[in-house]
């Protein structure tokens, strides 16, 4: 019986660490680096009221200020393919874990900007 608890509670613990994976990568990233690899998300979402026409007229969010865990994950579903802007899909397939990180870590670090009234 103690057996099979002990069992339980080892497996629970495993299947929070996995689902705890995104917040943990967006701790370890080194926002510094993120800076340095944010040159290609910098032409849109820097842009204040920038809208992309393809594949339709989009409003592209502003990202700093964003939290970390988010901008993680949604680089995460851009890259398996889960989230369907196919110039995010096409970036975000060309990044590794370490530079999502980094990516994210660099614009959680930035001030929050409010839109202009």
């Amino acid at each position: 019986m103690t057996m099979t608890i002990s069992r339980l509670i080892s497996a629970a613990i495993a299947f929070g660490m996995f689902y705890a994976t995104p917040a943990l990568a967006a701790e370890a990233g080194d926002a510094n680096a993120g800076r340095a690899k944010s040159s290609m998300c910098q032409g849109c979402h820097s842009i204040d009221m920038y809208k992309t026409a393809f594949p339709e007229v989009y409003h592209v969010p502003r990202i700093g200020g964003q939290h970390a865990a988010y901008i993680v994950k949604a680089l995460q579903e851009y890259k398996a393919g889960n989230r369907t802007h196919p110039s995010m899909r096409a970036i975000a397939a060309g990044l590794s874990d370490k530079d999502i990180a980094d990516l994210a870590a660099y614009y959680a670090s930035e001030p929050v900007k409010s839109a202009a009234k």
